[in-house]
């Protein structure tokens, strides 16, 4: 999906999108990272926090009422308002009722050129979390997540079928004709390799266009993306048109592949107790 610089237009866009979705039979529907606004990270400004809402607020009120008229489960992004000068990058989950399960706040924030997060939210204090919706059991990580296999295993031992990575990721103008096809297949790569190292699906959903100026902004790659347990690309979407993907996944699979590929019976737990160090001096 592209973003406009008018938040109730990407909300209605949004929620078009989403009864799209709907009639061609999508169950759980997940929305980009930040949807409701254009990537506002680009820029340190105090006046952009005037677009944090609460949870519940409008837009999630919005989702969930989406929710409970087409019968399905919604995954949406929210740059959440949790109290003055407390900002999280949160995600919530609607159920297929309407009502919310819960949310996922960011655990992982970059601050890199362009995507000056550590400005504007607080690291996530609610773990890694799955949620059992009417159509499976999911978890949910939020882009700078999707780098991070400890996350992924985290949220995977929790027993999620589909682990979802809302996502607003692009290329530095500067940097695409060097770099870009690089930074894009280690993007994929790195999630795939979720998918094999868990046995899960992995579903990213990332924006398209381009946000700023030629100088300062960023052109987001879409390539949203499904795959499957042992990380074949079930589906993927193009890096520059508005697409919805649907795609099938069978929870049986993921049987299939863990019996043969039994990473989860051979870990050594016993012995991984220096991850818990920043290094290894």
């Amino acid at each position: 999906m592209k973003c406009s610089t008018n938040p109730d237009e990407n909300l209605a866009n949004a929620a078009a999108k989403i009864r799209e979705a709907a009639k061609k039979g999508a169950q759980i529907i997940c929305l980009q990272e930040l949807f409701r606004s254009q990537y506002f990270c680009r820029l340190e400004r105090a006046d952009l926090f005037d677009l944090a809402e609460s949870i519940p607020g409008p837009t999630s009120a919005t989702l969930c009422s989406l929710a409970k008229d087409l019968r399905v489960v919604i995954v949406g992004s929210v740059f959440e308002r949790r109290g003055s000068g407390v900002h999280h990058n949160t995600a919530v989950v609607i159920n297929a009722d309407g009502n919310m399960l819960g949310m996922y706040r960011k655990m992982h924030i970059p601050d890199d050129p362009l995507y000056f997060e550590k400005f504007y939210f607080v690291p996530g204090d609610l773990g890694f979390r799955n949620f059992d919706t009417q159509y499976g059991r999911i978890a949910v990580l939020v882009c700078w997540d999707q780098w991070y296999p400890e996350a992924a295993r985290i949220a995977s031992l929790g027993g999620a079928n589909i682990l979802f990575y809302p996502t607003a990721i692009g290329w530095h103008p500067s940097e695409k004709k060097q770099f870009g096809t690089e930074q894009r297949d280690a993007w994929k790569t790195i999630q795939r390799s979720h998918a094999i190292a868990n046995g899960v699906f992995v579903a990213a959903v990332n924006r398209v266009g381009f946000e700023g100026t030629r100088k300062a902004g960023l052109e987001f790659w879409g390539t949203s993306f499904v795959s499957g347990p042992f990380g074949q690309i079930l589906a993927e979407a193009s890096t520059s048109k508005e697409e919805n993907l649907i795609v099938e996944c069978d929870p049986r699979q993921i049987d299939d592949v863990r019996r043969n590929w039994p990473f989860l019976r051979d870990r050594r737990v016993d012995a991984y107790s220096p991850i818990l160090n920043r290094w290894l001096d």
